[in-house]
């Protein structure tokens, strides 16, 4: 009864294990989906400017 009460308890440690590391895990993913997120929005937004960097026609000579 005592080394099943062990394993129960190794096997607990390694579900609560695996639990704290899946979450580690989806936090860093959601990080960095925030940050591209960020990145194209920001990116959007200096491309959607009113004034162009460069005159529409060539000049006329």
């Amino acid at each position: 009864m005592y080394e099943y009460e062990i394993q129960q308890f190794r096997s607990a440690e390694l579900i609560r294990r695996a639990d704290e590391a899946r979450l580690a895990r989806e936090a860093v993913r959601a990080r960095r989906a925030a940050r591209r997120q960020a990145r194209h929005d920001g990116a959007e937004a200096e491309s959607h400017t009113p004034r162009q960097r460069r005159p529409r026609f060539a000049r006329a000579a």
